[in-house]
């Protein structure tokens, strides 16, 4: 019988930059796992938790995570393994490795093999929330071809989006715009940094010109099926908020919608 235990739980009243990080806990220790999950859902976290290394790895693969904290001693399937096949698999997510073992050997393995930060058992649980947090504070995570979070990824030199649903070919405007939000998800874009990234502090540009390109994203989002979503704050301005489910997706590797982009002479050379 497979076990496996699920939080998944908002939290009330949590800083919103921090609300909807999706994190994988994979620990055998059930009451040590429900602590850590129950203080890191008071943290503003969501949480997988996973007790053994083959379930830990199927979900690891799915790519809905943020982070994962992971332990290195599990039954079956143990946490060096579940890590060096993960990272084999393309799965680049942040990874926090828990260990009783403290030799600097050990340490040094699950380094090379692909751990972020180490944490030695027994620990302080503030400790081990700050180093979650400081492992995702960065973010969306830089790739030498562009930028990804999550299930998504944007090729910033092909102008390429990703996510699980396929892929579509995006204008140079959008590829600027989502870039300044994967940089800071979770984060409000105010309406006047598109303005001076994107189009430069001199250029007479109107509030319209955003909008239309904010909604043409919306849609290339929803048809690679990511869990992003582009949120407007009213006044303020924008951030990619992931939602608890992947938006659905539409057959977009010939991209369909390239066609309703309306060709402007900002987008030619």
């Amino acid at each position: 019988m497979e076990k496996t235990i699920l939080f998944s739980d908002r939290g009330q009243g949590i800083d919103l930059r921090r609300d909807f990080m999706y994190l994988l806990l994979v620990e055998d220790d059930l009451q040590l796992s429900g602590l850590i999950s129950d203080q890191l859902r008071k943290r503003g976290y969501q949480v997988d938790a996973a007790c053994d290394g083959e379930r830990g790895l199927s979900l690891l693969r799915q790519g809905r995570y943020d982070g994962c904290i992971l332990d290195r001693m599990l039954p079956g399937l143990d946490g060096l393994t579940l890590l060096r096949r993960a990272r084999a698999a393309g799965v680049s997510v942040p990874v926090l490795m828990l260990t009783a073992m403290s030799r600097t050997e050990d340490l040094v393995d699950g380094f090379e093999n692909g751990a972020d930060d180490y944490l030695s058992k027994p620990f302080a649980m503030p400790e081990l929330l700050v180093r979650v947090d400081a492992m995702l504070r960065r973010g969306a995570k830089k790739t030498a071809d562009g930028l990804s979070a999550g299930d998504l990824t944007l090729d910033t030199a092909t102008m390429t989006l990703t996510g699980p649903s396929g892929h579509c070919t995006l204008t140079r405007r959008e590829t600027d715009i989502l870039s300044l939000l994967l940089e800071a998800p979770g984060q409000v874009i105010p309406r006047e940094r598109f303005f001076q990234a994107v189009w430069g502090m001199d250029a007479q540009v109107g509030d319209a010109s955003l909008d239309t390109y904010i909604y043409f994203l919306r849609r290339r989002l929803q048809a690679v099926g990511t869990r992003w979503r582009l949120t407007t704050r009213r006044g303020k301005g924008y951030l990619l908020e992931a939602g608890s489910t992947a938006q659905g997706g539409t057959e977009c590797r010939k991209c369909p919608l390239r066609a309703e982009v309306p060709p402007t002479a900002e987008e030619t050379p």
